[in-house]
């Protein structure tokens, strides 16, 4: 592929023709992987990356996990639908792993019943057990020691809360392991 270095008022013409290809390159991709994707709903896209030496990066998540045949089956409808000779690249298809961020609202709905360790965009600190989850929030619930109301010493509370995925800067399932 042959880069053009013409100047046209300051812009170098080489980088525009390296743009435009990068960006077609980068919706073929796209295309291919919600082709993918639309082949099997319980999957869903947690992030994608294409940098600028064609190196795709995709991290899938589903409702019920995922499996390596679900993104060998994924990972083959790209590679085998973009033509190496026009366009080389790599391919990286993974699943989102257990200590990985949660990224989606979707990914929320099976953790239900397990701790989560939430940051706000406030840098408040939140762990909790995820109580529910819809559209708009999550719930969390923990207990917590506090002063008595009258006299002296502490008893346990329930504490709920509700945060927004707006309000979320970073959630992260806590693993645990029986004893």
């Amino acid at each position: 592929f042959i880069s053009i270095f013409a100047s046209f008022n300051g812009i170098v013409v080489g980088d525009i023709v390296l743009f435009f290809y990068f960006m077609d390159f980068n919706k073929r991709v796209h295309e291919l992987l919600n082709e993918a994707l639309a082949e099997q709903p319980t999957l869903f896209l947690v992030d994608i990356s294409i940098d600028l030496a064609s190196h795709i990066r995709v991290v899938l998540d589903g409702d019920v996990g995922v499996t390596l045949e679900q993104c060998m089956q994924v990972s083959r409808h790209i590679e085998h639908n973009l033509d190496r000779e026009e366009h080389d690249f790599s391919l990286e298809v993974g699943s989102a792993g257990a200590a990985a961020p949660l990224m989606q609202p979707r990914q929320y709905k099976k953790h239900v019943g397990r701790i989560l360790k939430i940051i706000t965009n406030s840098d408040e600190e939140l762990k909790g057990t995820l109580t529910a989850t819809d559209n708009q929030m999550i719930a969390l619930q923990w207990k917590a020691r506090e002063p008595k109301p009258v006299g002296k010493g502490k008893h346990t509370v329930t504490k709920d809360v509700k945060v927004s995925y707006a309000e979320i800067k970073k959630a992260i399932v806590q693993i645990q392991f029986n004893k």
